[in-house]
């Protein structure tokens, strides 16, 4: 893996999308930049869950920017990743496929959950070491544009984490739409803040914490808020929060220039983001809590340099579902180690360090037995359905969904998967797994025969010693078959055996 020692983060937020930059010094990431536009991307959301050409306008000048400032940035030193609004809007694919050109890097859109491991990571490696020692449970409250994250770890492991469909935005435009905040409009947040957090509060509460904290925009701006009325010395108290709300009532609006320490940018989300604050610190019982400089960007930025340095999230993920769905470890490592020999073979020679790829068909060689612990037949459909809905750990949304698409293909008809969105490299992948699993079907630790493959725009094609697939009829068969499916997709599949005297002199020649 090439070392970086800068690297960035973009998150596309429900209400603001952010650039960090950090530089990276004895594992620590030290600030060099920071960009924050306020765009309301939630706000944007059609009654149909579209987002609007206007704001999708707003959103694509914005990555222009950041762009501007991530030139000369490797793919591997930066990770933008979209939340709430991009998981909810119905033409978010389309939107991210002009955002991507734009920026020039991918865009990951993540889970509620997978949200909430990234916000806990970016706090944990906020607050200093001499905040409490590393078994202190900490509890973190985020409250995004969307959605608001609630977690439960120790260190900088999360242990708890839940994603609950409410955010400062979108409960500002439902509750206070014209800016307007009375009692009953007031109530009316808080009662359906409450309504949402009660699923959770029994098992949070049963947990426990030593402290709370809180994170990001919303709970910065009340912290300053009530600091600079003096409703509180620092960080949020219940108290506090009591005397805001009374005084958001009187003003009959969030009036930056009537209330001390209010950003006029923060003064249209004030209102929902107070309701789901004050509701939550009610139902948990919190009386007060630290606010944290670390948020989801930082996260991201402290699980990237994991990534870069083989500290990978997503690969103590994958280890922990060959155990918990009790994979054949033994055939999982076969299959691995015969699908990247079959890769790299496709293009021998080419530099393997930051290999995308190569980690999705290493992750699905491993994982795509999963189905076996549901039903034998058909497994491979079973393998696919719970890598697309299981909560993974350090996977987007849409990696998540390319491994799935890959283990579903990796056997059957090939059909199933033409119209699945399979993209050229994917085709690579799913060759050399299939081909993999059809060669060791065996499931023993035979000794493999001498194997050539190459690829082009028409498919693919095998050698192999025609005096092992004389000894061996049923992988012969299995490969004509296997030329069928291809066949039946458009895509050609030529097997040839070698004598061996040439196989002698192509192992001679390697």
């Amino acid at each position: 893996m090439a070392r970086h020692d800068t690297l960035a983060a973009v998150d596309l937020g429900s209400n603001s999308f952010h650039l960090q930059i950090g530089r990276v010094v004895d594992g620590q990431i030290y600030p060099l930049d920071a960009v924050r536009e306020v765009l309301r991307l939630g706000a944007g959301l059609t009654a149909e869950k579209r987002i609007d050409r206007g704001t999708q306008a707003q959103a694509l000048e914005t990555l222009a920017k950041f762009a501007e400032r991530l030139r000369g940035f490797s793919r591997q030193a930066v990770r933008a990743v979209g939340t709430n609004a991009l998981r909810v809007a119905k033409n978010s694919p389309q939107f991210l496929r002009e955002a991507r050109q734009v920026l020039g890097f991918p865009i990951e859109v993540i889970s509620g959950r997978e949200e909430a491991r990234l916000i806990y990571l970016g706090v944990a490696h906020s607050l200093p070491a001499a905040a409490g020692p590393q078994h202190t449970r900490r509890l973190v409250i985020d409250i995004g544009g969307g959605s608001t994250e609630i977690i439960i770890g120790t260190g900088f492991e999360p242990q708890l984490t839940e994603s609950l469909y409410m955010g400062c935005l979108s409960y500002s435009l439902k509750f206070f739409a014209d800016g307007k905040i009375d009692k009953p409009r007031m109530k009316a947040a808080e009662l359906a803040a409450r309504q949402e957090l009660a699923g959770i509060v029994h098992g949070y509460r049963a947990a426990g914490w030593d402290e709370a904290v809180g994170s990001s925009g919303t709970a910065r701006s009340m912290e300053n808020i009530l600091r600079e009325n003096g409703f509180a010395d620092e960080g949020l108290t219940r108290e506090g929060l009591e005397r805001l709300r009374a005084l958001l009532i009187k003003h009959e609006k969030a009036d930056p220039e009537r209330i001390a320490g209010l950003r006029p940018n923060r003064a249209p989300v004030l209102p929902g983001g107070l309701a789901i604050m004050g509701a939550a610190l009610d139902e948990l019982g919190i009386e007060a809590m630290k606010v944290s400089e670390g948020a989801l960007r930082h996260g991201v930025l402290y699980d990237l340099l994991g990534r870069v340095q083989h500290r990978d999230m997503r690969e103590a993920t994958v280890t922990q579902f060959v155990r918990r769905y009790h994979i054949d470890a033994a055939q999982a490592e076969r299959v691995r180690s015969l699908s990247l020999k079959i890769y790299d073979g496709l293009a021998p020679g080419a530099e393997r360090d930051d290999d995308v790829d190569r980690l999705v068909l290493e992750w699905a060689a491993r994982l795509a037995e999963i189905g076996l612990s549901i039903e034998h037949a058909q497994y491979h459909k079973h393998s696919a359905y719970v890598l697309s809905n299981a909560d993974m750990p350090g996977f987007s949304r849409m990696e998540q969904a390319r491994l799935a698409r890959v283990v579903l293909a990796h056997r059957g008809k090939l059909s199933k998967v033409q119209d699945a969105g399979l993209e050229g490299a994917d085709w690579k992948l799913v060759f050399a797994l299939r081909t993999a699993s059809l060669i060791l079907r065996s499931r023993t630790d035979l000794k493999l025969p001498f194997l050539r493959v190459a690829a082009d725009a028409g498919g693919f094609a095998i050698d192999l010693p025609q005096s092992w697939l004389d000894e061996n009829p049923l992988s012969a068969a299995a490969l004509e078959s296997e030329a069928d499916y291809w066949k039946a997709i458009g895509m050609k599949l030529i097997v040839s055996g070698l004598s061996d005297k040439k196989v002698s002199v192509l192992q001679q020649v390697r």
